[in-house]
C-alpha cells in the first residue's frame, strides 16, 4: 500500500502583481536552504502573525523549471510504467495558477510540459528495450485524448462536427471506468504524437476571463497505452495525464452568461472531488464517485497504480483564501492510500487445453458409492461396458387384438440385459438393504397389466363423449337471452341522449326562466317572479308545483294591492295640488300603474347611459333587481313637465316614428323593446312590468300608451331616454 504523492509548485509572479503581496513561501522543515523544500508556509487570513504550514512530498518555489520538476517527480514513474503499473498524473489548483503550463507547457524546448516530456522519455525507453532484447520484445503505443465539458465527455481526436449533444457515455469494465466510443490511435513516433496533440488541443474548450487570458473551460484527460509483447506474453500498462480546470470565483472573473454555466460545472465537479477525498479520509462506507463524470474517471483510491498530484499555487495576496482551500484539499489527499498492484501479463493463445468429446477417449470417474446396493454397483459397472454395444429394446404396444399366447417374445441370446442406473433396484436383489413397501392408495384403481379390449375402449370413448356433451349443455343453459327494450325505455334513452348532446334547448330555456323567478322571489320581487313563472309555464304546462306557485304569488299580490293603492292615491293628490293647471289624459288608476313610484325627478335622464349590451345600468341595485333608484334631478318638476311637453310637440304625436315607438312599447315584447336605442334587457323588463302591473295582480296588461309624455312618466324612463328611442327609429 502506498499513498498519493503530492507535489506543490508555486508559480512565478505576474507583471501585474507586486512583490510585497507575495505571501506563499517554500521552506525546508529544518530550515536548511540547501535541502529540497517540503513545507508551504502561508499566513492566516484573519491574523497575519499566525502562519500555517503544510508539508508535502516536495515543494518547488517560483524559480523552479519544467525540467527540474519532471526529472525529480515524473522520471521515476516511467520504469514502473514498463513494469506493468498504471500511472496517473493530475494537476490541481484554482484558475490562473499555471496548471496547463505545467502539464502542456509552451512551444520552446525549455518550456515543454510534463506530457510532451513523458512521451519523449517513453519513446526513448521503448527503443532501448527493443534494442537490448534484439527484437524479441516489441512495444506499441496507442493514444486517446478527451475532455469533460459541462459534465459531458467529448473526443478531442475527432473534429467538433462529429460530436453529439449528449457526448460519450461511461461504462464499468473490470473495476475500471471506460469511455464508450473513444478513439484510440496508434502513435509510432514523437513527431506523430506532437502533430496529433497540437491538433487535439485546438479542439479543446478554452476562453479568456479576467484572471486568465487562456483559461481552460474543461478537464482534459490524455491516456496512452503501452503494449509490450515478449514471445507469447503480452503486458499492457496505461499512463493518464489529467489537466483539471481550476475553480473560479465569479465575482473576480466577471464571467458572462456562457462562462457562468461553464464555471458552475467546473466548481461542481471539483466540489464532488473534495467530497470523495473527505469520504475516503473518514473511512466512510459510501464514496460519491458517481455523482460526477470527472470523479468517476479519476477514481482516487480505487485505481491500482501510482498517482502523482501536482498542486499549483499562486503567490499573490488576491488568491489568499483560494490558496488555503487548495492546501487543505491537498493535505487530505496525501493521506489516501492506494494499492500499487502490477497488471497481470496476458498469454497468447488458449490458456488451457480443450478436451475432445470422443466417446472412445472419454473416461468417467465413477461416483463414490453411498451404500452397498444394486443401484450403486450398476453405476460402477456401467463405465466398464463398451458404449458401442447397445442392447435390443423391447416395446409393449397396446393393441385391439388379443395377444397370441403361442407366440412368445423372442429376445436375442447374445445380448446382456442390464438394469438402468436411473431405475430403482428390485427388492429381491438387495441383501443388506430392504426398502419398505409403498402403501397403495385406496381410491387408486388397478392399472391394467395387459392389452385393453375393444369393449373397454368403446366404453371409455362413450364416457368421454357424454361428459363433453353434458358440459356443452350446461354452458348453453347458463346463457340467458337478453330481453328486448320496451318503447318507454327507448324513449327515455333518446331523451337522455338529446340532453347529453345539447339538443334539449326548449327545456333549458324553461329552466332558465324558473331560475330567474327563484332569484326574484328571494329578493322579494314578487311581480317579477310571477312574470318569470308565467313564462316558464309554457315550457312546463303539466307541472302542478309550478301552477301552485303561480296561484300563491297571485293571491299574495292581491293582498298587497290595497296598501299600494292608498299610497298611490295620496301621492296623486299631492301632485295635483302642486300642478293644478296641468292636463293629464291618463286616469288615476292608470297613473298608479305607470308612475306609482315616479315623483318627477326622473325627467332629467342623465343617470342612464347608452350601452349596447344593455346590462350594468348605473341606476339599478347591485343585486341585479329591477328596482330603479333615480338620482336627484338637476331641475325642478316644472322644468321636467315643460321638457316633456317640448318633446311631445317636437315629436309630432301623430308622426309615423312616434306611432312606431308607441306600438313597440304597447306590444309588451321584451325582445323588441330591448333593441331600442338606450334600452337594455333590464330596463325593458322594468318597462313591461310597469305596463303589466294590473290592479288584480294576475299579470294582465291593460294600460295602453298614447303619447310620448305618458312614455316619459314610466318608471325608469325619462325625456332623454324617450328622445334616444325615437331618434334611433328609422322613419
Amino acid at each position: 500500500m502506498g499513498g498519493i504523492r503530492v507535489v506543490a509548485r508555486i508559480r512565478p509572479q505576474q507583471d501585474s502583481e507586486l512583490e510585497r503581496d507575495c505571501i506563499v513561501s517554500a521552506t525546508s522543515p529544518d530550515g536548511d536552504a540547501s535541502s529540497q523544500p517540503t513545507v508551504v508556509r502561508i499566513p492566516s487570513f484573519k491574523n497575519e502573525n499566525e502562519v500555517f504550514s503544510f508539508q508535502f512530498s516536495s515543494v518547488y518555489d517560483q524559480a523552479s523549471t519544467q525540467q527540474t520538476i519532471f526529472d525529480n517527480e515524473i522520471t521515476p514513474t516511467i520504469k514502473h510504467l514498463f513494469n506493468g503499473f498504471d500511472v496517473t498524473i493530475f494537476a490541481y489548483g484554482v484558475t490562473g495558477t499555471g496548471k496547463t503550463h505545467t502539464m502542456r507547457g509552451g512551444k520552446s524546448l525549455a518550456d515543454r510540459g510534463i506530457i510532451p516530456r513523458l512521451l519523449s522519455s517513453t519513446y526513448r525507453r521503448c527503443r532501448k528495450i527493443e534494442k537490448d532484447s534484439a527484437g524479441k520484445t516489441s512495444l506499441g503505443i496507442t493514444l486517446s485524448y478527451y475532455e469533460i465539458y459541462n459534465d459531458k465527455v467529448f473526443d478531442l481526436l475527432e473534429p467538433p462536427e462529429k460530436r453529439t449533444m449528449s457526448g460519450l457515455h461511461l461504462r464499468d469494465n473490470g473495476g475500471k471506468t471506460v469511455v464508450v466510443g473513444l478513439t484510440e490511435r496508434p502513435c509510432e513516433s514523437l513527431k506523430q504524437f506532437e502533430k496529433m496533440y497540437d491538433e487535439a488541443n485546438i479542439n479543446r474548450s478554452t476562453s479568456a476571463t479576467k484572471l486568465n487570458a487562456h483559461s481552460s473551460r474543461s478537464h482534459a484527460i490524455l491516456c496512452f497505452k503501452i503494449t509490450m509483447t515478449t514471445g507469447d506474453e503480452i503486458r499492457v500498462s496505461t499512463a493518464s495525464a489529467i489537466d483539471l480546470a481550476g475553480s473560479e470565483d465569479n465575482r473576480r472573473t466577471d464571467n458572462g452568461k456562457e462562462r457562468l454555466v461553464e464555471s458552475a460545472s467546473i466548481n461542481k465537479s471539483l466540489f464532488v472531488l473534495a467530497k470523495c477525498v473527505e469520504a475516503i479520509s473518514q473511512n466512510q462506507a459510501r464514496i460519491p464517485y458517481r455523482e460526477n463524470k470527472m470523479t468517476r474517471i479519476l477514481s482516487l483510491g480505487q485505481n491500482n497504480g501510482l498517482t502523482v498530484m501536482i498542486l499549483n499555487l499562486a503567490p499573490g495576496r488576491s488568491y489568499h483564501l483560494d490558496t488555503i482551500s487548495s492546501l487543505n484539499f491537498a493535505n487530505r489527499t496525501k493521506k489516501i492510500e492506494i494499492r500499487e498492484i502490477e497488471n497481470e501479463p496476458i498469454t497468447k493463445g488458449c490458456s488451457r487445453a480443450v478436451p475432445t468429446l470422443m466417446a472412445s477417449s472419454m473416461q468417467r470417474q465413477p461416483l463414490r458409492p453411498l451404500a452397498n446396493t444394486v443401484h450403486n454397483t450398476a453405476m460402477g459397472t456401467r463405465a466398464s461396458l463398451k458404449l458401442e454395444v447397445k442392447p435390443a429394446k423391447t416395446f409393449s404396444v397396446y393393441s385391439d387384438r388379443p395377444k397370441n399366447p403361442s407366440m412368445p417374445t423372442q429376445v436375442p441370446k447374445d445380448t446382456v440385459r442390464r438394469s438402468s442406473p436411473l431405475k430403482r433396484p428390485s427388492e429381491a436383489g438387495s441383501s443388506t438393504f430392504n426398502r419398505p413397501a409403498k402403501r397403495r392408495s385406496p381410491d387408486r384403481g388397478h392399472r391394467p397389466s395387459g392389452a385393453m379390449s375393444k369393449e373397454a375402449i368403446e366404453d371409455m370413448i362413450e364416457k368421454k363423449v357424454t361428459d363433453i356433451l353434458a358440459a356443452r349443455a350446461m354452458d348453453h343453459s347458463s346463457t340467458v337471452p337478453v330481453p328486448e327494450i320496451s318503447e318507454d325505455v327507448q324513449k327515455r334513452l333518446e331523451l337522455l341522449e338529446k340532453k347529453i348532446d345539447g339538443h334539449d334547448d326548449e327545456r333549458e330555456q324553461g329552466l332558465t326562466f324558473l331560475l330567474m323567478a327563484k332569484q326574484h322571489a328571494v329578493r322579494g320581487e314578487d311581480r317579477s317572479a310571477l312574470r318569470m313563472f308565467l313564462l316558464a309555464r309554457d315550457y312546463f304546462p303539466d307541472n302542478v308545483k309550478l301552477r301552485m306557485k303561480i296561484e300563491r304569488l297571485q293571491s299574495k299580490l292581491k293582498e298587497q294591492q290595497p296598501t299600494k293603492q292608498e299610497s298611490a292615491d295620496a301621492e296623486t293628490d299631492d301632485t295635483s295640488r302642486e300642478q293644478p293647471g296641468r292636463h293629464n289624459e291618463v286616469t288615476d288608476s292608470q297613473r298608479r300603474k305607470i308612475g306609482g313610484r315616479h315623483d318627477g325627478r326622473s325627467a332629467n335622464d342623465d343617470e342612464y347611459r347608452d350601452e349596447i349590451a344593455g346590462d350594468g345600468e348605473e341606476g339599478y341595485d347591485s343585486t341585479d333587481s329591477f328596482r330603479y333608484r333615480p338620482k336627484k334631478a338637476k331641475g325642478s318638476k316644472k322644468a321636467a313637465a315643460s321638457s316633456i311637453g317640448t318633446a311631445e310637440s317636437a315629436g309630432s304625436a301623430g308622426s309615423p316614428r312616434t306611432k312606431q315607438l308607441l306600438s313597440i312599447i304597447n306590444s309588451r315584447d321584451v325582445g323588441q323593446i330591448r333593441l331600442l336605442q338606450g334600452v337594455g334587457a333590464k330596463r325593458a323588463e322594468a318597462m313591461v312590468e310597469a305596463l303589466c302591473g294590473g290592479e288584480e295582480g294576475d299579470g294582465s296588461c291593460q294600460v295602453v300608451l298614447s303619447s310620448l309624455a305618458q312614455l316619459g312618466h314610466l318608471r325608469g324612463v325619462g325625456v332623454k331616454t324617450v328622445e334616444k328611442m325615437r331618434s334611433g327609429l328609422v322613419a
